[in-house]
């Protein structure tokens, strides 16, 4: 079995496995997403009583319209722009705290499975019995798990929220700049990719961090040396798993653009549309469950890189130890030999 086959069969077989922990994810991630459209749908109330509009009518605009009359609205009345972004931040915190949570409790219960299947699942075939031992999954466990982790899980997440505001302003300062300049269209596109590429990169930087602070049980700091360390060494294969995995996930995210397009087009049938209103329900739900066991299957892969590489790690530490050793009593018994010599001689 190939190297990247048998790192992405073992991600999938604990993300299978752990089938809790994704659907904990899972309602997580909803939860969240809930939470950050409350006060959205709040300032589209509000902007509608303002400019005596329909909030059905403002949602009918095209985004940048909309955006601007949305924006505009709000400058007007500072009081409520302050409620509204207090708002929208203490539901930002509250959520991504949240999700903080949920994911040292997520990673624990992989890692606890990695442990336990050790190399069995590179026999073939698959049985049950190995699916059952690679479960590190129990309420108390994850529970557990969360408030332990929760802390150093929390510093990484602000350290994160830190550096996607920094890029943010970094990059409106340069479109503003170029705006000004008179250079917009093509300075703007490059600066927009280069802002997604350098999210891309954080955010894969921060998952791999938080798999080694749980991993070794260690802290920030060291787990983000630990993970500049395993990029340089195993860089290759992290980025290999990296890339078929976001291709998978852009698969399905055109899969789930296809589906609920045809879903929308159902809704717009008198009676139909009313029955679509469930199904499009499941959809949705169906879509979260199954992009989070998609990432559980990443964090399961890139932990069985992990733990590959601290494996080798360790044995050629073991190697050289004892070569040192070896060479050591080698030495010893040299001078031994020597000074027997040297009394025989006398």
């Amino acid at each position: 079995m190939s190297p990247l086959k048998f790192t992405l069969k073992r991600g999938v077989l604990l993300a299978a496995a752990n089938w809790q922990a994704t659907l904990v994810q899972a309602a997580a991630d909803s939860l969240f997403k809930l939470l950050i459209a409350v006060p959205a749908i709040g300032g589209i109330s509000f902007v509608g009583l303002v400019v005596g509009a329909e909030p059905s009518g403002l949602l009918a605009l095209e985004w940048r319209e909309m955006v601007t009359t949305i924006v505009g609205a709000l400058l007007s009345q500072p009081l409520v722009l302050l409620a509204f972004l207090a708002a929208l931040a203490i539901v930002l915190i509250g959520g991504s705290l949240l999700l903080f949570l949920a994911k040292g409790g997520t990673v624990a219960v992989l890692t606890e499975g990695d442990r336990r299947v050790g190399d069995a699942v590179e026999q073939a075939p698959l049985h049950l019995s190995t699916l059952i031992r690679a479960s590190g999954f129990s309420v108390e466990a994850f529970l557990e798990a969360s408030e332990r982790f929760f802390p150093r899980f929390a510093r990484l997440g602000a350290g994160l929220m830190a550096v996607y505001l920094a890029s943010a302003v970094l990059l409106l300062v340069s479109v503003t700049a170029g705006r000004l300049t008179g250079r917009i269209l093509g300075d703007a596109a490059l600066l927009t990719i280069a802002f997604v590429a350098w999210i891309t990169v954080v955010n894969l930087y921060y998952l791999l961090t938080q798999i080694i602070i749980v991993a070794d049980d260690c802290s920030v700091p060291s787990a983000l040396r630990r993970t500049a360390q395993f990029l340089r060494e195993d860089f290759r294969r992290i980025a290999t798993v990296f890339g078929v995995m976001m291709g998978v996930e852009v698969l399905a995210m055109g899969v789930s653009v296809l589906a609920i397009g045809a879903l929308g087009l159902i809704a717009f049938v008198p009676f139909f549309g009313l029955a679509a209103l469930p199904v499009q329900l499941m959809a949705w739900l169906f879509r979260s469950v199954v992009f989070e066991f998609l990432g559980l299957t990443t964090i399961g892969a890139y932990l069985t890189l992990y733990r590959r590489d601290v494996t080798l790690v360790v044995a050629e530490a073991a190697r050289a130890s004892a070569a040192a050793q070896a060479g050591r009593e080698a030495a010893s018994a040299s001078d031994r030999a020597s000074s027997a010599s040297l009394t025989e001689e006398r």
